[in-house]
């Protein structure tokens, strides 16, 4: 057992500061733990979201050392304890109170996407025929839990905050979630070029570091996406032949 110094952001959207907590830490115990601890102890209100404490429910986000990650996947015995480990909220969405944001906007953005439209069935039983590797290809995106990590790290939101023009990486997957389904027949091309801005994803990689699904987001779902977004509006020889068919 050893006393770690903490630093906790607490306050909200108007005023606040951080402030500074000891706390006995014990092997095994992960930040949310402590955070616990801290709010049993020494800080009855103190607020905090959290669900599952399992890695799987998304809702114990936060900036852990400046550096996004769920609270209950983050091992105490990963962090320096040498200097105080700084705990605040996560930087891209307004703050109600203390370690809890209003992440409401992505909610909002999931119903700007056209929904999942299957194609007719195409065998005597009235099932569709598909190749393995095709339903293989998008399952990946399936993993998501919604965590909101990749949204706060990226530049485009979180420090442009170009929220009306941009649906961010996360939203990004679930639209290539759909675009890869074999069954699905809906075209969301020109929503992407035009109101989902997916053009001003430069690729940085940041989102794909920090998902804690190990959702290879940029290389497996934007970039895909944008090559499909150049061939269908911007390739010349691909609007050529269009002309021609």
């Amino acid at each position: 057992m050893s006393e770690v110094t903490f630093q906790i952001w607490r306050g909200d959207r108007n005023q606040g500061a951080f402030q500074e907590y000891k706390a006995e830490v014990t092997e095994g115990m992960v930040v949310l733990d402590v955070v616990h601890k801290i709010q049993a102890e020494q800080a009855n209100d103190m607020a905090v979201r959290w669900n599952c404490k399992a890695g799987k429910c998304g809702s114990c986000s936060a900036e852990i050392n400046g550096m996004p990650k769920l609270m209950c996947m983050t091992r105490m015995n990963t962090l320096p304890v040498d200097k105080p480990i700084v705990i605040e909220p996560m930087k891209t969405f307004p703050l109600i109170r203390d370690l809890v944001t209003d992440v409401s906007w992505n909610f909002e953005v999931k119903k700007t996407i056209k929904k999942f439209k299957p194609r007719k069935a195409d065998a005597p039983d009235g099932t569709w025929r598909v190749q393995q590797a095709d339903v293989d290809r998008p399952q990946e995106f399936r993993k998501c839990i919604e965590c909101f990590l990749c949204q706060d790290v990226c530049h485009v939101l979180r420090d442009h905050h170009m929220h009306s023009e941009f649906i961010g990486p996360r939203f990004l997957v679930y639209t290539a979630a759909l675009e890869m389904n074999p069954l699905d027949t809906e075209d969301r091309l020109k929503d992407l070029k035009d109101q989902h801005g997916i053009g001003l994803c430069n690729i940085t990689k940041c989102c794909t570091k920090v998902c804690p699904e190990h959702i290879t987001i940029t290389d497996n779902a934007i970039i895909p996406l944008k090559e499909r977004v150049v061939d269908e509006f911007f390739d010349p020889l691909g609007g050529l032949f269009k002309m021609f068919r």
